[in-house]
């Protein structure tokens, strides 16, 4: 194992500072790229980090969670590890359909059919975006060609069997036993994994966001780590809380049918000390359990 510092990608301030770790400013890209984006505006971005970010970076801190989007280049950058597989805590499956480029729901599509990533797991989602109501807003095609699979809790996914995807969905009724049955996963098929945490799957004891939230605890985030020792060749975290209004009309109404509201100055302070404890362990976590 070999001892590598984050990378804050920092476009909204709400990592913090982190002991040792490299930080990229981003603010004048916020607008731009948080939420969602066009693909011409997402390959700016992309050359920029090629110019700027260091090359063996660790943990790499994007922010909120409305920056996911941004795991698709990340996993890209580490092409010359693979074959690898992809783990990803969240809450939602983030393989929504999104017609006007890429956004924060709708990059593990793109990351799915990478040839040189295995597979996709997509764990903790207790999302109604699995449910029969937004069955058509799922992209099908990574789901029948095997590469993804969903693990999940408290969604009826009856209609998964109906297509015959019956197989990508793994339903629980609740987080033990979820997490007790993908680190048996993990065992039985041990493979080089790229880490992605979106806190919106913890619960809101466990790390406070402005999405809706899943119900992992930390104690299950680290058994599932745990399982993966020696064998991450590379992570990102998001999820954190950051207040911002947009200047984009669509980009407001979207994020508003997400059901993201404002956070009180007062709580936003307590919200992201909490986050930021969090995110102590977890690369504490993953250090060890890094290649």
């Amino acid at each position: 194992m070999r001892k590598r510092d984050p990378l804050i990608l920092d476009f909204d301030g709400s990592v913090g500072e982190i002991a040792g770790a490299t930080t990229v400013p981003l603010g004048d890209w916020q607008e731009a790229i948080r939420f969602g984006c066009t693909l011409r505006t997402f390959a700016r971005l992309r050359r920029h980090l090629d110019a700027v970010a260091p090359p063996g970076h660790g943990t790499v801190l994007m922010g909120s969670g409305d920056y996911h989007h941004l795991t698709w280049p990340l996993v890209e950058r580490q092409r010359a590890r693979g074959p690898f597989q992809l783990v990803v805590f969240d809450n939602h499956p983030d393989n929504m359909r999104f017609p006007w480029g890429i956004h924060c729901g709708s990059w593990v599509r793109k990351v799915a059919m990478l040839p040189y990533v295995n597979h996709v797991h997509v764990v903790g989602i207790t999302s109604s975006d699995i449910g029969a109501g937004h069955a058509w807003e799922n992209y099908l095609q990574p789901l029948r060609a095997g590469k993804l699979t969903y693990w999940c809790m408290d969604v009826d996914v009856g209609w998964s069997a109906k297509l015959g995807l019956q197989d990508a969905f793994r339903r629980f009724d609740d987080p033990d036993a979820l997490t007790a049955a993908f680190v048996a996963q993990l065992r039985q098929a041990p493979q080089p994994t790229y880490l992605s945490i979106d806190k919106d799957a913890f619960s809101v004891a466990t790390a406070r966001t402005n999405w809706d939230q899943g119900r992992l605890e930390e104690h299950h985030a680290m058994a599932i780590i745990e399982s993966l020792r020696g064998r991450i060749v590379a992570s990102d975290i998001n999820g954190e809380v950051s207040a911002y209004r947009y200047r984009t009309w669509w980009k407001r109404l979207l994020s508003g049918m997400d059901g993201q509201e404002p956070v009180p100055q007062h709580e936003l302070d307590a919200w992201q000390a909490q986050q930021r404890e969090l995110n102590t362990r977890l690369l504490a976590a993953i250090g060890e359990s890094s290649i």
